[in-house]
């Protein structure tokens, strides 16, 4: 199962996502812009599943496909 994270970067300015806890893929100015993105990434690779991460790293919410 593929892992996609979506998080802030470290000034909270921007989000990032990325795959499988490796390098970031791409950084976009709005959370919902980068659910997106990771949301049509998480579709084309079932099984996967997208972690969206607070300020602190904590899990808010799991989404699978």
């Amino acid at each position: 199962m593929k892992e996609y994270s979506v998080a802030p970067n470290k000034d909270v300015t921007g989000w990032i996502v990325k795959i499988e806890d490796i390098a970031p893929t791409d950084e976009y100015d709005e959370r919902d812009t980068a659910l997106e993105k990771a949301k049509e990434m998480a579709e084309q690779n079932k099984p996967s599943r997208i972690l969206v991460l607070d300020q602190n790293h904590e899990v808010e919410e799991e989404i699978k496909y």
